[in-house]
């Protein structure tokens, strides 16, 4: 009675979505990759062919790793200035490296990870519903 070939396969947790979001891998297999470039999607995965079309994060990715970033080079620049007053310029030479490497380095992986949990979520445009019935 317990047929196995009927059996649709497991669904991924959570868990596994983000992580093969942070890995930048697809999100359906999570062996091929997401990107043709550094922000560039490919169009399709190289291993199953999970059609990338469907893929929309917008802005979100980007908003994210402002509020992120914004919140620590101001809380460090504000410590800094209030420790050591030290000129603007040492601001500048400071804060510029730092403002670079919060917002690029972690925005790839952020935008895999709000696709794969669109991917998860099975996510669509919103639909309005006729209720005069």
């Amino acid at each position: 009675m317990n047929d196995s070939a009927g059996t649709p396969p497991s669904e991924t947790t959570v868990l596994q979505s983000a992580l093969r979001g942070l890995a930048c891998r697809c999100p359906r297999c999570g062996q091929g990759k997401l990107y043709a470039g550094f922000l560039t999607l490919a169009s399709a995965c190289d291993r199953c062919g999970l059609d990338y079309s469907f893929i929309d994060t917008g802005d979100g990715p980007a908003i994210f790793i402002i509020m992120l970033a914004g919140g620590i080079v101001v809380a460090c620049a504000l410590i800094v200035e209030v420790k050591y007053q030290p000129p603007y310029w040492l601001h500048a030479v400071l804060w510029l490296p730092l403002i670079l490497a919060t917002t690029l380095l972690p925005l790839r992986s952020m935008k895999s990870l709000l696709i794969a949990l669109q991917f998860h979520h099975k996510a669509a445009p919103g639909r309005l519903v006729d209720r005069a019935k």
